[in-house]
């Protein structure tokens, strides 16, 4: 039986064993919208998180508004992985919100397959950037709107028209406490990666 080498450097049987095709994902979206909770929900190891206790330093500079019992903020990035099937390993790359963050954003799209909007209706004016910086790459995205205990609900054809989301670009409502939900938002942003795939 021929074999051939693995992605981890060793050997498996032909057609056998075959290494998952790894795909980046970025988690986006304004500051506290909930992008460290749906990697830390999803994850299916610990999640690697670069969150630090907020100071005084940054009263002036992060707007808290609606976000008065937030203590700590992402300043680099968080990480996590989760299996989708035994074909495809997602990487999840948690963006920082804060607008003094954003040169990061570049490095974390550099090969990204598609990414999640994550939009805060309390705050809903963030989602602009968000959405621009991905529809300039022409990097495929989802919308997902976290709901909030304390937030107005709005319809999904409501945020897609104050958003001014293009109709192809799903809007889905997440709660990214919960993993189910959250990974159903990872796998509508999947299949909408696979879809904008040239046809050959």
């Amino acid at each position: 039986m021929v074999e051939r080498p693995s992605a981890a450097g060793g050997s498996t049987p032909d057609g056998e064993g075959q290494a998952p095709i790894p795909v980046k994902l970025v988690i986006a979206g304004g500051f506290g919208a909930g992008k460290t909770t749906l990697v830390g929900a999803v994850s299916e190891i610990p999640p690697l998180t670069t969150e630090e206790e907020m100071t005084v330093v940054s009263e002036g500079v992060d707007d808290l508004t609606g976000l008065e019992r937030k203590t700590t903020t992402t300043v680099a990035l968080d990480f996590g992985r989760i299996t989708i099937s035994e074909q495809i390993v997602l990487y999840l790359f948690g963006a920082p919100g804060q607008d003094r963050f954003w040169p990061l954003w570049n490095d974390l799209a550099l090969g990204a397959a598609g990414a999640v909007v994550l939009v805060d209706t309390r705050k809903l004016e963030d989602g602009f950037a968000s959405i621009d910086f991905f529809e300039r790459r022409d990097i495929p995205f989802v919308v997902a709107v976290n709901v909030f205990d304390d937030a107005y609900h709005y319809e999904p054809e409501e945020l897609r028209e104050a958003l001014t989301i293009p109709p192809e670009v799903p809007v889905v409502m997440c709660d990214a406490r919960e993993r189910e939900r959250a990974k159903e938002t990872l796998l509508t942003l999947v299949r909408r990666a696979i879809e904008k795939i040239p046809s050959t």
